[in-house]
């Protein structure tokens, strides 16, 4: 009897979710882990003045999906509110305005929840902030009462809640950034080329015998092989052969490295229908750059020097950098992230070269979280989030808060003008402060004279009123007279949500402190102020 062997039915196939598709150019810029962020964040909208680029801003957070906002503005929509916002209609004059822009901005996005804030004139923003909401991120658009700014710093504070104030007037705006005491990042993106760390100078037992048994008569190979082998084990061996040629000791000077490249170069073999060799050609361009002993950053040493509170000794981050610090005074040199660039050589042999650094990576990542464990703090803390700190350890960023390190307004002006004084000479371009200070010296009040303005700014700067920039910028301001410009507002609004979502999904590295639009010159200045 003949025996039937049907065939297996093959495994269904599952493409990507509707959300996957919904949100796919923004999950390569922060992946899942970012997108959970967001869809886990609240974001604070109080609104005030004119609320145009609150509203924009909120429009820019609601499209890639923030999970709840809630807008607290207890204004109600007016004529001059049709001009500005497109997220009001005729049929929300005498309105709410804070309902009627949340039920507009809902309709972009039916995933986020959106609430506002007062439902009733008998509720008070002290109540919207008693503790019993937790809000993720507070956004103020400026101006707004002395009072209910410091309590809104005062939550802040309390909550360790980034606070962001923005305003907008006329042809200028800018926003600020507050964050709470210290904001480590670890996934802070940098470059692809500047992540790789090879380790030439230092390989290690696995690395130097790939990188023998691959040049093993290396003069006798065949053109397909001698053309194929990768530029690290290239460098590997001809490596071995100065330091032969050296008494043991490595290319280190610039003039060492020009002739050690002119080594490889000379190695290279020309009597081939090509001309020459591509990985040869990789191994020459890469010289100067994988010929160096590897260094910490400057923000990598900022982290290790830093001396964390007892409650932030506890965070994960800190525990994690530690672990890290430890393990770089051990070995000399941070965990390896185990990427290899792209390079000439057969595939075997160039995933057998992955593999080998992968393998080094795991390695590390297991004894840096065996020091985790041994913490008080560590146990439990997930792997995946010590490996993501390993891989990144050599661009972890820390940036501090105003509070913990001030900027002296004054100082800081007297440089600007003096740069603006030789501006012509360096072909710089003139400082944008004078927007800041005109359009923060009317923070409270958006209605006031040239004098007011200039007024209010000479409290901090004594002589503001002998700049003459400072003095077109004031007039300007208060020409304005608080009103804001749709696209002005609407470009500002773009540019803070942007730094809504690096501080939310801790991804990418935040402006630091304060950025300044000139909608007059199309130009941005950042400071820290």
């Amino acid at each position: 009897m003949t025996e039937v062997v049907a065939d297996r039915t093959p495994p269904i196939l599952h493409g990507p979710s509707d959300k996957e598709k919904k949100y796919d150019r923004q999950l390569r810029l922060w992946a899942a882990s970012g997108q959970k962020a967001l869809e886990d964040a609240h974001i604070l909208l109080l609104n005030s003045g004119s609320g145009t680029v609150g509203t924009e801003t909120l429009k820019n957070l609601v499209l890639p999906g923030i999970g709840k906002f809630t807008i607290a503005d207890d204004a109600t929509v007016t004529e001059a509110d049709l001009g500005v916002n497109f997220f009001l209609d005729k049929d929300c004059l005498g309105k709410s305005r804070s309902e009627s822009c949340v039920k507009l901005l809902q309709e972009l996005n039916p995933d986020v929840q959106g609430d506002w804030f007062p439902h009733n004139k008998d509720e008070t923003l002290e109540q919207l902030l008693d503790g019993s909401r937790k809000f993720t991120l507070i956004l103020c658009t400026l101006p707004i009462e002395p009072k209910t700014l410091a309590l809104v710093q005062k939550y802040s504070e309390e909550h360790k809640t980034p606070l962001i104030s923005i305003h907008s007037a006329g042809f200028y705006s800018y926003f600020r950034i507050h964050l709470p005491g210290t904001f480590p990042i670890v996934d802070t993106h940098p470059d692809s080329t500047a992540t790789q760390d090879l380790r030439l100078l230092t390989p290690w037992p696995e690395l130097s015998e790939f990188a023998t048994e691959i040049t093993k008569d290396i003069g006798e190979q065949s053109a397909h092989d001698h053309g194929h082998i990768p530029y690290l084990a290239i460098l590997l061996y001809y490596l071995s052969e100065w330091k032969d040629s050296h008494d043991g000791s490595l290319p280190s000077t610039y003039k060492d490295k020009k002739a050690f490249r002119d080594l490889v170069a000379a190695s290279t073999r020309t009597d081939i229908p090509e001309g020459g060799e591509e990985n040869f050609e990789e191994a020459v361009a890469a010289v100067l750059k994988a010929i160096s002993p590897p260094t910490l950053s400057s923000s990598v040493k900022e982290v290790f020097d830093y001396e964390p509170t007892e409650v932030e000794a506890a965070s994960s981050f800190w525990v994690i950098a530690d672990a890290i610090k430890q393990f770089h005074a051990k070995h000399g040199a941070l965990p390896l992230p185990g990427s290899v660039p792209d390079m000439k050589a057969q595939s075997t042999v160039y995933i057998k070269l992955q593999n080998i650094y992968k393998a080094k990576a795991r390695k590390d990542v297991a004894e840096v979280l065996e020091i985790v464990r041994a913490h008080p703090s560590g146990k439990a803390i997930e792997n995946s989030e010590v490996e993501i700190f390993c891989k990144n350890a050599a661009f972890i960023k820390l940036i501090r808060g105003t509070k913990s390190s001030p900027v002296n307004l004054q100082e800081l002006a007297s440089k600007e003008f003096e740069n603006d004084e030789n501006a012509e000479l360096t072909m710089m371009p003139l400082s944008l402060l004078p927007i800041y200070l005109s359009l923060n010296a009317t923070s409270y009040v958006p209605l006031g004279t040239s004098s007011d303005i200039v007024a209010t700014i000479s409290k901090d700067i004594p002589d503001a009123k002998s700049n003459s920039r400072l003095l077109k910028v004031t007039e300007e301001v208060a020409r304005s007279s608080g009103g804001e410009l749709h696209n002005i507002s609407s470009l500002t609004g773009g540019m803070v949500a942007q730094e809504v979502i690096k501080i939310i999904t801790k991804q990418y590295i935040p402006i630091d402190n304060t950025c300044i639009f000139d909608g007059v010159t199309s130009r941005t200045q950042i400071l820290r102020i």
